[in-house]
């Protein structure tokens, strides 16, 4: 008998669904944290597993270490570590509280000059770690590790003096963005979605929608993909589609997208699917451990995608 608040039995579900076969992937290779977040995401867990999971990754200073991001090893807090840490609690409707207050607590005491975030902080050297994250002396600011964060603690009504600065940072930085990294664009949109000045986010969205159209970082044609480009530094084939920027329908950059262009990243998407029920990871891959781990994340991200724009998937 299942313990309350665990997961419902498979048996309960019909056979060779894309969840069922997604869960045999998730219990066959997850971490104890993406099994509980997966259980509760799709399976009627509880969240309270999740939590505890997520306390694993939890380090004295309030930040979070120990490969919670597969790709920076070691026991050390990083800001992106927390991000995804507050990535998790958002996902299990936790993100809140004293917790908080904490994680705000440590992003204030790593936070560079102008109010806002490394990506990766000097403690790191010495730890293994993917060698396309560079880490220095003196790191500066990045929107790829501020604007996710601040939009999540926007979008959980969390008020902390931290905020102040690293919202006005990611104004700036999403107004002087020039659409040549797309998660860089990604971060933007995370941030936007959620920014208290709805106004001004739409605005800055419908510029950075149009970057994103001219320069052609959106695959649109799935058919075709030898017909766009990959980003300097980024792995061959590291694509990005409209369901990367918009993962939600209520998200600020589904307007960027037609009907038709939305529908052909969800059927790609949902074909990424692969034998063994996991979704792959497309960024590059530089040791078998980390690449393993970050795909239960990515086979998560893309089941919710789909759950949110309707598709069925068990």
């Amino acid at each position: 008998m299942a313990e309350s608040g665990g997961p419902s039995l498979p048996s309960a579900r019909p056979a060779h669904t894309p969840l069922l076969r997604a869960e045999r992937f998730v219990w066959l290779t997850a971490r104890v944290l993406e099994q509980r977040l997966f259980a509760h995401r799709f399976l009627n867990g509880g969240a309270d597993p999740v939590e505890r999971a997520l306390d694993a990754y939890r380090n004295e200073d309030g930040g979070y270490g120990h490969a919670l991001e597969p790709d920076l090893r070691g026991p050390v807090s990083q800001p992106l570590h927390t991000a995804r840490a507050l990535h998790v609690l958002d996902a299990v409707g936790r993100c809140g509280g004293q917790r908080v207050e904490r994680v705000c607590r440590y992003l204030t005491s790593v936070s560079t000059a102008d109010g806002a975030l490394p990506a990766v902080c000097p403690s790191q050297r010495g730890y293994p770690m993917a060698p396309f994250v560079p880490v220095v002396d003196d790191p500066p600011s990045e929107l790829l590790a501020t604007g996710p964060v601040v939009g999540l603690l926007h979008r959980n009504e969390v008020w902390h003096a931290w905020l102040f600065r690293a919202t006005d940072f990611c104004w700036q930085a999403v107004a002087s963005l020039e659409a040549s990294h797309p998660y860089e664009i990604e971060a933007a949109v995370a941030f936007l979605d959620a920014a208290p000045d709805r106004a001004r986010a739409e605005a800055a969205a419908d510029r950075l929608g149009r970057l994103v159209r001219e320069r052609r970082l959106a695959a649109l044609d799935p058919d075709h993909l030898d017909t766009y480009p990959v980003a300097p530094g980024y792995a061959p084939g590291e694509h990005h589609f409209p369901h990367d920027f918009a993962r939600t329908p209520d998200s600020l950059a589904r307007a960027w997208f037609t009907d038709e262009e939305m529908a052909r990243s969800l059927d790609f998407l949902a074909a990424e699917q692969e034998e063994d029920g996991g979704w792959p990871v497309r960024w590059r891959q530089w040791a078998p451990a980390p690449a393993l781990e970050a795909r239960a994340g990515v086979t998560i991200e893309a089941l919710r995608t789909l759950r949110a724009y309707g598709r069925y998937v068990g």
